[in-house]
């Protein structure tokens, strides 16, 4: 699995961040950042969390 943001759909509204901290940072420019591409183990389940929540659908998982 491979994690990717579309910072053009991407308005910095920190559900990525608040489901999955050690994965997703958001900036001072209110741009997600993906912290670990490829998630495993727990991560992987809040990874999908942070892709629901995201009111843009910014967030793509990609399979490997």
């Amino acid at each position: 699995m491979k994690v990717v943001v579309d910072l053009k759909l991407c308005e910095g509204n920190l559900r990525c961040q608040e489901a999955a901290p050690e994965v997703f940072e958001v900036g001072d420019d209110d741009r997600s950042r993906v912290l670990i591409e490829n998630p495993t183990g727990a991560q992987i389940e809040k990874v999908r969390l942070a892709a629901r929540l995201c009111p843009r659908q910014a967030i793509t998982i990609e399979d490997k």
